[in-house]
């Protein structure tokens, strides 16, 4: 892992490989503030095209209410290897299989959080095996495959990546317009730059594999439900990946615990960071008092 400091950290927080027994995961990791209460440990998968820094501006408010926060990029997302064409390595289960790594690398029992397509594995995850966790977090993820708008520009980008280097799709995707409105970088912590860095540390398979699991990925929510853990969907109050009104029929379903952060839309994380750290927090007390 060669850590790019294009968005600074976190006060307190560090950058580091995470070594599990399935590899190394960058990860930026920020311990609870000094004087407050330790609360507990969060895991934080980002979405797609994402990376851990999509998180940076939950850290701080986190922190203070005294929750150790480690958020990461997933294999062949942004600054953590994986294969550049091999897209098995990339298929849902075997990501799953890593989140549980992952758990166990940072020290169980974990409160998981997943944004959209982290939210996916996430569940994924937990249907794997729920033991490691203490509660799941879906932030703007739905109940099965993306909006038909959100997979038409998934199938641009999946054709383009099949013909393309990545540099080659990141000067087409500049040339045709905002990149989050043609099937590129979603908008996240930090500039262009910053967001050209990321893309180009995607690796294409990995692009390509997880694309296809967002237009075809099946509702799981009854299996999900089953699960004996305490849930939250959150979202935006706006989203055209999920319209927050299937958002609202999953958490119904899953007898979860529901946010709608005003004033936001698909990245709450970004848009409205500390009304969201709340919420989570908020959640998090709540899952202690009442399961502990």
């Amino acid at each position: 892992m060669t850590r790019q400091a294009t968005v600074p950290l976190p006060p307190g927080a560090r950058a580091y490989p995470l070594g599990t027994a399935r590899g190394e995961f960058a990860v930026v990791d920020s311990s609870p503030k000094a004087g407050a209460q330790v609360r507990g440990v969060v895991l934080m998968l980002p979405g797609f095209t994402g990376s851990k820094e999509d998180f940076s501006l939950l850290h701080e408010p986190l922190a203070e209410r005294g929750y150790r926060v480690v958020a990461l990029d997933g294999r062949g997302q942004y600054e953590s290897d994986g294969p550049v064409a091999d897209e098995s390595a990339y298929a849902q289960r075997e990501l799953a299989r890593d989140v549980l790594a992952q758990a166990e690398a940072v020290g169980v029992p974990v409160h998981l959080v997943g944004h959209s397509l982290g939210g996916q594995i996430a569940r994924a995850a937990v249907l794997l095996d729920h033991a490691p966790f203490l509660s799941l977090t879906l932030v703007s993820s739905g109940p099965a495959e993306i909006s038909v708008s959100q997979q038409q520009r998934v199938k641009l980008l999946r054709d383009a990546l099949a013909v393309m280097s990545m540099e080659e799709v990141w000067g087409a995707i500049q040339a045709m317009g905002p990149p989050e409105e043609v099937g590129g970088p979603a908008r996240g912590i930090g500039g262009q730059e910053q967001l050209r860095r990321r893309w180009l540390g995607h690796k294409p398979a990995q692009l390509r594999a997880t694309g296809h699991q967002l237009c075809t990925e099946p509702d799981r929510v009854a299996e999900l439900a089953a699960v004996p853990l305490p849930f939250h969907v959150l979202s935006g109050a706006h989203d055209d990946t999920w319209p927050v009104a299937i958002l609202d029929d999953m958490a119904l379903r899953l007898n979860a615990h529901r946010t709608v952060i005003t004033g936001a839309e698909h990245s709450p994380n970004a848009d409205r960071p500390l009304p969201m750290a709340r919420a989570l927090a908020d959640f998090w007390d709540s899952v202690r008092t009442v399961w502990n």
